[in-house]
């Protein structure tokens, strides 16, 4: 429900704010008061196309803003679009400056006019004066039909299966185009997978341990030196470690025969004399190790090439033995060899794998074509009710036409989606003779206006027949002057209709005429006046006496007379004591 319309420097307006209820909000005014301004205003703020034009002349730019209650289907907008959902309502506001450039605020957030076109179908639908109904599209009708139908139950099989096929035919396409990818990759990996396996890497330190023994071999002489004179000076020598790790030990010992603190001294002699031997033993043992083999070096430099190959073909970060970060380059060789043979494994079972997506995928599209042909099954025999229901409806507006609900079925792959396959499309004829065209093809904008009020309270009154759970109720209706062309009983019947709409909904309306105008349950003056040599237009809400005036002046013109105010309480009283809109 809009609950409050501002706007300041906009064309004529000044400032201006209009506080809006639920049930039926009637302007009306003098003719040039600036009526139809209010709703361009409103749909320049659901994302109709903006202009430097509606600027007030003298003013930096004009700022126009509104406050809707919030439904699910917005806040999911706004969740999608990154913009905070703050308590139980929305607030737009745009800015168009003199200059052209504009910008967009939703919930006082930057935003853009993309998102207030992406909400306005979740808040409200404007019949603006002229405009052809093409705004009011198949997805729409299609809408209108279910709700008056009540399907949401099947509309929610078909969605189900609708994702369910969705998914797996993508999956299938997916696997067939990434196949075909791999089997053009196939010899490759076939030869990358032989590569890295020829090549029987020890493990992942492999060339880590190749390097140090290069180091030895490359240093063999200078190894054995360094080994056999650490073994001389600690073990072999006169004057060695061991040697004079022993005599002391001697001298120790005899000194703890006498006092008992040196006890301790002897142990770690010992412990010494034996690290000694130990280090000794090792340095001898590693010298009598050493081959100087060009050989073994020549082997391992080859060996060592071989893996730095691999390393810069199939390592992320391929880092050469001898470099400081070797560590890890040829884990990820060995990772890589099993990687490309996962791939072909997978090549090799992919005639299985595909064989079974491909049944799922029929599996699939027999589910939904079974939901999909109840739907438009439903569909179809709802249409035939609801076009006889409106088409009544329609006439009882004073019009004269035929009216008809088509749905067709759209099987083809392409036209499935997860309302069904259906094409909703309503047509009509306002004149004997003539064909059924689409709503959009009407010209007359009261006309239209007409329609859609017929059409909606049809709906809306079938849905209220039905003893079932109610889809939720629709978006804010907005109708601009729909009173254009009619008078008289068809007025009075179009105020009805009004009246019975909005016992479900929001509906706001601009009308000239006091047949409608006495069925207002908000009531709001739109008045144009000159100050300070400046035209300004301003709205207000009027009381029951203000009413019974401004019904009156419609009436009877500028100059009130005892008549015409007491016809138009007897508009009102009547107006107030109407049940519903009209018998159905």
């Amino acid at each position: 429900m809009l609950l409050e319309l501002r706007a300041e420097n906009y064309a004529v307006i000044d400032h201006a704010v209009a506080g809006f209820g639920p049930g039926l909000n009637l302007l009306t005014g003098e003719t040039g008061a600036g009526k139809s301004i209010l709703i361009d205003a409103l749909a320049l703020l659901l994302g109709d196309k903006g202009s430097a034009d509606v600027v007030r002349h003298g003013a930096e730019k004009a700022v126009v803003s509104c406050v809707f209650e919030t439904t699910p289907g917005a806040e999911s907008v706004l969740e999608a679009n990154g913009i905070d959902v703050e308590g139980t309502e929305i607030l737009l506001r745009r800015e168009i400056a003199a200059g052209g450039k504009g910008r967009v605020f939703v919930n006082n957030q930057p935003a853009t006019v993309s998102v207030l076109r992406q909400l306005a179908p979740e808040l409200a639908l404007v019949h603006a004066q002229g405009e052809t109904l093409g705004s009011f599209d198949q997805a729409q009708q299609r809408g209108l039909l279910d709700r008056y139908a009540g399907i949401d139950g099947a509309s929610t099989a078909v969605s189900t299966a609708f994702t369910a096929w969705h998914a797996t035919r993508e999956k299938l396409e997916e696997m067939q185009s990434a196949e075909q990818d791999r089997l053009r990759m196939a010899d490759l990996w076939s030869f990358q997978r032989k590569e890295i396996a020829q090549a029987q890497i020890a493990g992942p330190d492999e060339d880590s341990q190749l390097e140090t023994e290069k180091r030895v071999l490359a240093n063999a002489e200078k190894l054995y030196a360094a080994a056999m004179g650490a073994h001389e000076f600690l073990y072999e020598s006169e004057n060695s470690a061991e040697s004079a790790l022993r005599a002391a030990l001697k001298q120790v010992e005899e000194l703890a025969r006498y006092d008992d603190k040196f006890a301790e001294a002897v142990q770690q002699l010992t412990a010494a004399r034996a690290v000694v031997e130990d280090v000794s033993s090792t340095t001898r043992d590693y010298a009598e190790g050493i081959n100087a083999s060009p050989e073994r070096l020549g082997e391992i430099e080859d060996r060592l090439a071989l893996l730095d190959k691999l390393k810069r073909k199939y390592a992320e970060h391929p880092r050469q033995s001898g470099s400081a970060e070797t560590a890890g380059a040829l884990a990820e060789v060995i990772a890589y060899g099993e990687e490309v043979a996962q791939k072909l494994g997978e090549i090799e079972n992919r005639d299985a794998i595909l064989a079974g997506l491909r049944k799922l995928l029929a599996e699939d599209e027999a589910a939904y074509v079974k939901a999909a042909t109840e739907l438009t099954m439903q569909r179809t025999a709802a249409a035939k009710k609801l076009e006889k229901l409106a088409e009544a409806q329609i006439n009882y507006l004073a019009m004269k036409v035929q009216f008809q609900i088509e749905v067709n079925a759209q099987k083809e792959h392409s036209y499935w989606t997860a309302h069904g396959w259906d094409s909703v499309t309503c047509r009509i004829a306002t004149n004997a003779g003539e064909p059924l065209k689409p709503l959009d093809e009407i010209a007359s904008g009261g006309e239209m206006s007409r329609v859609m009020l017929a059409l909606k309270v049809s709906v809306e009154e079938g849905a209220a027949s039905k003893s079932r759970k109610k889809m939720p109720l629709p978006r804010t209706l907005v109708f601009d002057e729909i009173d254009i062309g009619i008078g008289g009983r068809a007025a009075e019947a179009v105020g009805q209709k009004l009246r019975a709409l909005a016992k479900g909904q929001q509906v706001i309306c601009i009308t000239h005429l006091p047949q409608i105008a006495a069925f207002a349950e908000q009531h709001f003056l739109i008045e144009k006046a000159e100050k300070d040599g400046r035209t300004r237009t301003s709205v207000r809400q009027m009381s029951e006496s203000e009413r019974t005036q401004e019904i009156a002046r419609m009436l009877s013109g500028a100059k009130l007379t005892e008549t015409s105010l007491k016809h138009a309480e007897q508009m009102m009283k009547a107006a107030s004591a109407v049940d519903r809109a009209s018998p159905r």
